[in-house]
């Protein structure tokens, strides 16, 4: 490929779900893109769904745990599209499951994927990021980083440290022009979703009924807020947190809806993170 003139964003678990969601609107919005996930599946999959919103697409086999997967990721990127302006940390795992429960192989799996992942990702693409003259990090969490709730120890305790590293680097990397941002989404429904966390209809509903707005959030509403965030509409919005999950971490919490069904879970480690 050569160079582009295009502005470029690399979505981490992008092939699938909410990443793919995310991709497909900044291609919507002008982008050329990099997507990153374990699976081969899930990269041809979302390839070809993306380049039918127009946009080129980069699939690359990253395990984001591993720093030299990533390093070769980032000069992918570099050697296809000579410049990335915006990175989205999206790639997770996770399993309800009670904290005397969770193996050691458990722990390592989540936090690896979700905190390691999001420091590797962003120390990779700090130098072409500082090249660029619209940088923006916008990482996934989840309100439990704030909140906790039961099943959730190794999830909220690895995406409150990426609260943390966003916070961090928004002062950090504010002098190199790159803005550092997080969206934690709400309840949503999504194939990843509905296989390892709504696992009966009986659970969707009872977590409905816990959102203030009474309904699961979109894929595409949580795009519609990454889309902000890495705009010009965003340019003085650095370290922030934008929670979309109508109202539902005001309320009750949605791991606390869960709570009957946490000590059923066995201890076993995610499959493909989604993307």
């Amino acid at each position: 490929m050569e160079p582009t003139s295009r502005p470029v964003a690399l979505v981490t678990g992008g092939g699938t779900g909410l990443g793919l969601a995310i991709a497909a609107g900044l291609a919507d919005d002008g982008y050329d893109l990099a997507i990153a996930s374990r699976s081969d599946e899930h990269l041809t999959r979302g390839s070809a769904a993306l380049r039918r919103h127009g946009a080129r697409v980069v699939a690359v086999r990253t395990d984001v745990r591993e720093p030299d997967q990533v390093d070769r990721l980032l000069a992918e990127i570099q050697r296809e599209y000579g410049r990335l302006d915006v990175l989205i940390n999206n790639a997770a795992g996770n399993f309800p499951i009670a904290a005397e429960s969770l193996s050691p192989n458990g722990w390592r799996a989540v936090v690896g994927i979700v905190l390691d992942g999001t420091f590797f990702c962003a120390r990779a693409a700090f130098p072409m990021l500082s090249r660029s003259p619209r940088a923006s990090i916008v990482n996934i969490i989840a309100a439990y980083a704030w909140m906790s709730g039961p099943g959730t120890v190794h999830s909220a305790a690895a995406k409150a440290g990426v609260l943390a590293l966003t916070r961090t680097l928004a002062v950090e990397w504010a002098s190199r022009g790159i803005r550092v941002n997080a969206v934690a989404p709400g309840p949503i429904r999504t194939e990843g979703t509905d296989r390892q966390l709504w696992t009966s209809e009986e659970l969707v509903e009872r977590v409905r009924r816990g959102i203030p707005m009474g309904r699961f959030g979109t894929p595409e509403e949580i795009a519609d807020a990454v889309r902000f965030l890495v705009s010009s509409r965003a340019g003085y919005i650095t370290g922030q947190v934008l929670a979309i999950d109508g109202g539902q971490w005001l309320g009750t919490g949605v791991m606390e809806l869960l709570r009957p069904s946490v000590s059923d879970r066995s201890s076993v480690p995610p499959g493909n993170p989604p993307g």
